[in-house]
């Protein structure tokens, strides 16, 4: 099976506080991400992480990549970079990009940590995206609310765990006719 999933923020102590998230501590909210995702994906599954995988951690990356199962694709968000820049974890991916064109088998996708206006497919492909979370206040939120095409990948608009690509449709479904957050 194939999953997605975005803006983990592993280890990022403030994002409870800043994003509202349901957790009392960074160590609660890391456990049931490992739990939420571990529940789902099993080995042989792939996980496509749109990026801010960790931020501001104070565990090595090696902590949080060693107990996630499947077979992990990283396309790097913001807040990727320190982090990467402290070791080779190339080996725990199979790739790693800033931007990632592929099909399901079913669909083209377009995947960026950021939304983008324009995209690789154009309308024929889904543009699968995180960075804004749940943020629906920006001058932008009218022109992802109206597509069909666009798909936030974001754990705050699902559930916090990653998605299948027909949870993904489901939640953002209700998510832009803002019934979710």
């Amino acid at each position: 099976m194939i999953f997605f999933t975005n803006d983990l923020h592993f280890g990022h102590s403030n994002i409870v506080r800043m994003c509202d998230r349901p957790f009392a501590t960074i160590e609660e909210m890391d456990e049931q991400l490992i739990r939420n995702w571990n529940r789902k994906v099993h080995k042989c599954d792939t996980v496509y992480i749109l990026g801010d995988f960790i931020f501001r951690n104070e565990k090595p990356p090696e902590y949080y990549l060693d107990r996630l199962k499947g077979k992990k694709h990283l396309i790097v968000g913001n807040h990727d970079l320190h982090w990467m820049r402290q070791g080779d974890y190339t080996h725990y991916f199979e790739s790693i990009s800033n931007l990632l064109e592929f099909s399901d088998g079913q669909r083209k996708i377009a995947a960026c940590h950021y939304p983008m206006m324009a995209w690789p497919g154009g309308m024929k492909a889904f543009m699968l995206f995180g960075h804004i979370h749940g943020d629906t206040d920006m001058a932008w939120w009218p022109i992802i609310q109206q597509s069909e095409k666009m798909l936030n990948v974001g754990v705050a608009v699902n559930g916090y765990e990653s998605v299948t690509f027909d949870e993904l449709v489901e939640n953002n479904r209700r998510y832009k006719n803002k019934d979710l957050i």
